[in-house]
């Protein structure tokens, strides 16, 4: 067994039998590069990726391969999940190369850390002609790639004000403007199958994050018309785990069919959440069902017993991608007996497959009892017998061999997941709900923090690796969703602890952002800032928002000024092209009109405070207290006449305290 055997990352773990003589990342791998003047190669990927596992199984797995990676290289294994630091750097001077980003990342380094070279995924053959040949440039043309590297460097180190012509606007937030984002997006939308038009097709949540407020503002139809269209096929397709519950990363085609099958944490935590929102919208049934399915699924195969979330499934098993999910026609046979008729009709079913090498996946474009009446086998009690066709397929996949888990425990993931989970339980009501979303908070304020700093990752009863911005930007907004599904103000006190310490330790005053890492981490040959929106929110467009909600709970000018010149320097960008960044375009959105103070005080504070988020009103903030409180929105707020009551107000201004949330919602219309 090689160094990774005394790593705790899964992903380390299971190259620990390479006869590659991998390091994990760190000072001894760096130091041996300088002393022995030999290049690094850096391979990057993560637990659940499945062309990670295929180049393992072709390349670093043999023998003739890995003589060459260890004659020429000082060989790093780096899991992204727990060093997005280092996997940020290296992707963004893959990119500076011209090579498109992706995993497994193989990047080449001189022996002082300077990338020079890289590619994704290569087959063996490709992979040990690349190894000689840059072993060859390396002896025979260093001074060509020294001066590369340099370039690469230079434009890593480049300022992002300047990289990206970030100034400040001054022209305030207007409808109008939503209206011009909202045109420039709509002409990516894919108007037939759903989410944008592009394949793969990755659900992307912030997207309709900013529509579901953009239609809150404008009431524009087509606006409500792609949310529900994409909500409905993300819930339907295949990228949904029909017997399991749960959605997996992304479909590998335009339909949402056919899955890449890894199901990570982060996208069901912020799925949750938007399809909460959206069920508090439209009061569609199929969004409560796949949020009361998803969060069933996370507590059955992702919740740790110490109360943290484990960070994801991997696609394969038995070393073969989706194995787990999908079925012959002979085994649904077998397993459905009498109801297979009906169901193969349902679904598509036959011997050939609907995918490929005779397998069939489950995949619907639309809700299950349209599609019975349209293959003529709806009839009474129907949805009884669906229910238990599908237990039956949830049985018989308990015996088949499982995709491995991750089982580490991120900060950055689990402040997601809290998020995700005060949405669905405001949305649903459910008390089950609010009490995971408590425990998961409880986990991460008593196993991943200490004196006010977070750590990034916890394994075996131990957390290590010092926090990044992600993990205080989720962790902070996690917190402010549980201070408003409980009114206890030790979450409040959290957040603004750990909002303090943020920026104190990683905003650059100059440029008016946070680096991604802690001034105290490990340096790096750059110092990444993270402003743009992907599959995750930017780290920045997150801490904008919570510095606004912070400093509207709080009273707090400081933090609503700093949210507000973050937001004034992408004003550009957001407008121009908002779908890299409409996480900042859902904080565009608040700023457009008033955000709602929605003060709730009395006995029966937290019965009209689950009442009343029932309700689709994405632009307010919430406070409550069944008795008093010093905090700056609920001083000298009483009850009405021995009753609770509740205060809209608006910038301090509060109308006239009424005691039921009707009276309530009408003072905000």
């Amino acid at each position: 067994m090689n160094r990774l055997s005394q790593e705790t990352s899964p992903y380390l773990l299971q190259h620990a039998n390479n006869p590659v003589d991998w390091y994990p990342w760190g000072d001894l791998a760096l130091q041996k590069a300088k002393t022995e003047n030999k290049p690094i190669l850096v391979s990057i990927g993560y637990s659940a990726c499945h062309w990670c596992h295929v180049m393992e199984r072709e390349s670093f797995e043999h023998d003739n391969v890995a003589d060459i990676m260890n004659e020429y290289f000082v060989c790093i294994k780096v899991d992204r999940e727990e060093r997005p630091d280092v996997d940020a750097v290296y992707m963004d001077s893959l990119q500076a190369m011209g090579t498109r980003g992706g995993w497994p990342l193989n990047v080449f380094l001189l022996p002082d850390s300077k990338p020079f070279y890289g590619v994704t995924y290569l087959p063996p053959q490709n992979w040990v002609q690349l190894l000689k040949s840059v072993n060859n440039a390396f002896v025979n043309h260093y001074d060509d790639l020294a001066s590369s590297a340099e370039g690469f460097v230079e434009n890593m180190v480049q300022s992002d004000i300047k990289k990206y012509g970030l100034t400040s606007s001054s022209d305030g937030y207007t409808v109008e403007a939503l209206d011009e984002m909202f045109e420039k997006l709509k002409q990516n939308f894919d108007t037939v199958k759903g989410g944008m038009d592009r394949a793969p097709k990755f659900p992307m949540p912030s997207i309709y994050k900013f529509l579901l407020r953009y239609f809150d503002i404008t009431q524009n139809p087509e606006a409500l018309a792609q949310i529900e269209l994409t909500l409905n096929r993300i819930a339907l397709g295949g990228i949904y785990d029909h017997v399991g519950g749960g959605w997996a990363r992304y479909s590998v085609d335009d339909e949402w069919f056919i899955p890449h099958f890894e199901k990570m944490l982060y996208d069901n935590a912020q799925l949750l959440g938007i399809f909460s929102e959206g069920y508090a919208l439209t009061q569609n049934t199929l969004y409560s069902e796949r949020i009361h399915q998803t969060i069933s699924w996370l507590e059955n195969e992702m919740l740790s017993s110490e109360g943290g979330f484990y960070s994801a499934l991997d696609a394969d098993s038995e070393g073969v991608e989706g194995k787990f999910y999908i079925w012959k026609k002979a085994e649904l046979k077998e397993i459905l007996g009498e109801d297979f008729e009906w169901f193969a009709k349902l679904y598509n079913i036959s011997a050939h497959g609907n995918w490929e090498d005779g397998y069939n996946h489950l995949h619907l474009t639309n809700y299950v009892a349209q599609t019975a009446k349209a293959a003529g086998v709806y009839e009474e009690h129907f949805e009884e017998k669906y229910q238990n066709a599908l237990k039956k397929f949830f049985v018989a996949r308990a015996s088949r061999i499982r995709p491995g888990l991750d089982d580490k425990i991120l900060a950055s993931w689990n402040g997601l997941l809290i998020k995700g989970l005060t949405t669905a339980y405001q949305a649903t009501g459910d008390e089950k709900i609010r009490q995971l979303a408590v425990t998961t908070g409880h986990f991460v304020s008593e196993k991943m923090t200490q004196h006010n700093r977070l750590w990034h990752s916890y394994k075996n009863g131990k957390a290590s690796i010092t926090a990044f911005l992600e993990d205080y930007a989720a962790v902070i907004e996690g917190y402010l969703g549980l201070y408003q599904i409980t009114f206890e103000e030790k979450w409040l006190r959290e957040a603004t602890a750990l909002c303090e310490y943020t920026i104190t330790n990683f905003y650059d005053s100059s440029e008016g952002y946070f680096y991604f890492t802690d001034s105290e981490a490990e340096a790096l040959i750059a110092r990444k800032k993270e402003l743009f929106d992907n599959v995750i929110p930017a780290s920045n467009s997150v801490m904008a928002q919570n510095l606004y909600v912070l400093g509207k709970m709080l009273d707090r000018s400081d933090f609503l000024d700093l949210s507000d010149q973050m937001l004034a320097k992408m004003s550009k960008i957001i407008l121009t092209d908002v779908q890299w960044v409409t996480n900042w375009g859902a904080l565009y959105c608040q700023r457009v009109t008033p955000t709602a103070e929605v003060i709730i005080v009395g006995e029966n504070a937290d019965d009209l405070r689950k009442d009343f988020d029932r309700f689709f009103v994405p632009n307010k903030i919430v406070a409550g207290t069944k008795t008093s409180s010093k905090l700056p929105l609920l001083e000298n707020r009483t009850p009405l006449n021995g009753q609770t009551a509740i205060y809209i107000c608006y910038d301090k201004t509060c109308q006239l305290p009424v005691t039921s949330v009707e009276k309530a919602l009408e003072q905000l219309a």
